[in-house]
């Protein structure tokens, strides 16, 4: 089952465990059981401290526990775990074999003292590069904490399930049986849900901070960059995000980041992180800017509020914000999302094995996102409003020879159509000649590019018809002391490794900005 390299470093893993556990399987006579149980038998094998037993007890077959022996300590999971979820299999045998968390002392407090019982269940794809986040994060909170119980399903293999739950888009976390979230949520993010009292007592911590010399905004690519550049000049630095990593989260292969040949936006987003955080950075994660002040003069201080209410100062600011998928904002859009419209293929692709959907969009991700579809799904028609596909010559070539594959060119969609739980179908008009046409599907893949995350900056900085923020060839804004890099500014090319050097520049040029303009105490001078 576990090919040399894997056994070698399972080896070393299970030799962390410190308590005894139990690997205990519920099969059927099929093949993925078949797989399951010499996955268990192998692990077993490794390690005198792990047992294996099938009883099936369970009524999802092919399922298993991990429980740490002789107590209420466990977790489970229903399904085979390869793929982005061997990594949580590892990370479950670790923790409930008694290894601990790297997790802060505070956030395991936390965990430990929530009040309830909690039943999770999340519903996840092997292709889903967001789904290990969640799974990980309630799998510890399970071993963290006696009265929390998680299971991790995979969706592909219990589609009786997933249709009856109406689950069209992974991760779906349910509590107690009820829809609890959707999409990727840290540890931080379920305790926030949790615990109703953590967002003032964090708007309390922040208000007390001293202005920064250096205020990041938004931990993408760009934001981590100017980060370090701006921590290693000795400064007072600080990066508040939404969600560190941005929207690299949410990127299956990266191939085009010079000198690795490949790697998954996942682990570049932890290792952006991890650098950042060697530096003196005060990282404060799970945070939405809603308001920018700049500074009155040269020196002064610029504000930015946050939907918490806290209010962070600074001499400079960077503003690297990012950008989100482009949304159609057609009628049933809204209404059905997560619901079979859709923008992530590789999440959420698997869940629509053998049924037929659209992607919209005929540029490089519409039709890399077609042709994955392709293997996946029965039928996939593409729809480009362009009178021709603008992906590259190679990547048409591809899809053209796909025998499931319908392009249409002139294409405008007008209507995502439901039934009232899930998509059935959508209209579009042919922009040749004006008919108006209804295909009837079960997913709808929107691929249609970005959209600046800059609403919030309007009438603080120039920004241009896009919402792009405007920008020099230093990164400077129209504001005092306020520059700017990343996909969120007018810099054509939205990639990685021009992100990364356009935050560097910012925070250079900012950090000019600094050593050129005193300090300015207003209120003093008042």
């Amino acid at each position: 089952m576990l090919d040399a390299a894997l056994k070698t470093q399972m080896q070393a893993y299970l030799g962390r465990i410190t308590q005894p556990i139990e690997l205990v399987a519920s099969l059927d006579d099929g093949a993925k059981s078949r797989e399951l149980e010499e996955l268990l038998r192998e692990v077993a094998g490794m390690s005198d401290r792990v047992t294996y037993v099938r009883r099936d007890d369970d009524a999802r077959r092919p399922s298993f526990a991990i429980n740490r022996v002789g107590t209420g300590i466990g977790v489970r999971f229903a399904g085979l775990p390869m793929g982005h979820e061997f990594t949580s299999f590892v990370l479950a045998l670790l923790q409930v074999g008694g290894h601990p968390s790297r997790e802060s002392a505070e956030t395991i407090e936390r965990v430990q003292a929530l009040e309830g019982d909690f039943r999770f269940e999340t519903f996840f794809s092997l292709s889903c590069q967001n789904c290990p986040d969640v799974v990980q994060a309630l799998n510890l909170m399970s071993v963290l904490n006696p009265r929390i119980r998680h299971v991790a399903i995979d969706g592909a293999l219990f589609q009786q399930e997933v249709e009856a739950r109406g689950v069209l888009a992974v991760p779906a976390v349910f509590l107690n049986g009820e829809p609890f979230a959707q999409g990727r949520m840290t540890l931080d993010q379920i305790l926030a849900r949790l615990d109703t009292g953590a967002e003032a007592r964090e708007a309390e911590k922040l208000k007390g901070k001293a202005a920064f010399d250096m205020l990041v905004v938004g931990g993408g690519p760009a934001g981590a960059a100017a980060a370090i550049y701006a921590a290693r000049k000795g400064i007072r630095t600080g990066i508040v995000a939404e969600r560190f990593g941005g929207q690299v989260l949410d990127t299956m292969g990266i191939e085009n980041f010079v000198s690795v040949s490949h790697t998954e936006g996942p682990k570049l987003a932890a290792a952006l992180e991890q650098h950042v955080r060697d530096y003196a950075v005060d990282v404060m994660n799970l945070q939405t800017a809603v308001r920018l002040t700049p500074a009155p003069v040269p020196g002064g201080l610029a504000e930015v509020e946050l939907a918490n209410g806290a209010v962070l100062r600074a001499r400079s600011v960077v503003l690297s914000t990012g950008a989100r998928w482009r949304q159609m904002n057609v009628p049933g859009e809204a209404e059905y999302r997560n619901k079979g419209v859709a923008y992530c293929p590789h999440c959420d692709g698997p869940l629509f094995k053998g049924k037929r959907v659209a992607v919209i969009g005929g540029g490089n991700s519409g039709v890399e996102a077609a042709i994955d579809l392709a293997g996946i799904v029965a039928h996939v028609t593409l729809i480009e409003f362009d009178g021709k596909l603008r992906a590259d010559a190679v990547l048409q070539n591809k899809l053209r020879s796909l025998p499931n594959v319908a392009i249409v060119t002139s294409g405008q969609t007008t209507e995502v159509h439901g039934d009232g739980a899930r998509v059935v179908g959508l209209s579009y008009q042919d922009r040749t000649t004006g008919e108006t046409r209804r295909v009837e599907l079960d997913g709808i893949f929107v691929q249609i590019g970005l959209v600046p995350n800059t609403e919030w900056l309007k009438g603080a900085i120039g920004l241009s018809q896009r919402g792009e923020i405007e920008v020099d060839a230093r990164g400077q804004t129209s504001a005092i002391g306020v520059f700017a890099a990343g996909d969120a500014t007018t810099v054509p090319y939205k990639q990685i490794v021009i992100a990364m050097g356009e935050g560097s520049k910012a925070a250079l040029s900012a950090f000019d900005y600094l050593i050129r303009n005193e300090p300015v105490d207003l209120a003093a001078a008042a």
